[in-house]
């Protein structure tokens, strides 16, 4: 098939189809089982990162090593020159210049699409305010493909803070390309946002729901979001529900045999560390299978005829 990732721009996952993942999912796997320690050399990945990150800067640096390209970039805007004055446009346009593709993570909504407008080489979105994370839902999709064999007709939930977590958007997002049903199980502060859960409606079989011991029998995946402090506007609405979505091995006694819990991390008090070693966390996993969809994505951005 044609590369349908070749010199793209990453903004937003509803611009790639079932196709289109599927085939990425392919990559990934012969990645996996091959050497491209060349395939990349020469190459050159801007990141860009105006907010903290750990396993989205440090998982797209390690494959950009592993296929033989090279980084360069900040990861904080302290370590830029806009911390003098520069503004946003002049530094992704100077970031354009020296690269041959940028990584973006920002707090703002829409700076990832701004950039795909104002740069000639293609833009990753690692993160843009609220939004979406698209390359983080392109992994999760791929866990729960490789943990349970299909997307199709499972029950997962999505647990915790959905107004803030932009990995739930581009979740939802990448899962109306297939047919699961997708409890929302949030405090009625963090539930979905209204003109999102519209338009995912129309798209997906949805129930909504505050408690997760309700459902937590019926499920396949648990996908389970931080209550992000920094994302509140109002400090108080934040104490309030703090602390108040927990998964303990209480809940985890009515439970499938092969659930799965997946996190896009880093987590607070939501999953403790007793979890960590159970049968069900998948989380660390996922972070492995984070670098491998992140070296095929990028093996495809660069690579007009892939092997694959």
């Amino acid at each position: 098939m044609t590369n349908p990732f070749y010199n793209k721009n990453v903004v937003s996952i509803r611009d790639f189809t079932r196709n289109d993942l599927e085939y990425l999912f392919h990559v990934a796997d012969n990645i996996n089982s091959n050497s491209l320690c060349e395939a990349l050399r020469n190459k050159i990945l801007g990141l860009v990162f105006f907010e903290p990150s750990t396993r989205t800067r440090l998982s797209f640096e390690s494959a950009m090593n592993s296929l033989g390209g090279t980084c360069i970039g900040f990861s904080e805007s302290s370590s830029s020159s806009t911390e003098k004055g520069e503004n946003l446009n002049d530094t992704l346009v100077t970031m354009n210049q020296y690269v041959d593709a940028l990584v973006l993570r920002h707090q703002k909504d829409g700076v990832a699409r701004f950039a795909s407008e104002i740069c000639t080489k293609p833009v990753i979105n690692a993160g843009s305010g609220t939004e979406e994370h698209p390359t983080q839902a392109m992994l999760d999709l791929y866990t729960i493909f490789k943990e349970l064999g299909t997307i199709d007709n499972l029950n997962i939930g999505i647990f915790g803070d959905l107004k803030y977590g932009r990995t739930v958007y581009s979740l939802l997002y990448g899962l109306s390309n297939y047919n699961p049903t997708v409890y929302l199980i949030s405090p009625d502060l963090l539930q979905l946002r209204s003109d999102a859960l519209s338009d995912i409606r129309e798209k997906l079989s949805i129930e909504q729901h505050s408690n997760l011991s309700d459902v937590i029998s019926k499920l396949d995946v648990i996908y389970t979001t931080r209550i992000q402090k920094e994302r509140f506007p109002d400090i108080q609405e934040y104490e309030r529900v703090k602390g108040s979505y927990r998964i303990d091995e209480s809940l985890l006694k009515n439970t499938k045999d092969n659930l799965i819990i997946l996190h896009p991390m880093p987590r607070s008090e939501e999953i403790p560390p007793s979890l960590d070693t159970t049968k069900y966390a998948k989380y660390f996993k996922q972070i492995r299978y984070g670098k491998l969809i992140r070296s095929a994505l990028l093996y495809l951005i660069f690579t007009e005829h892939p092997e694959y």
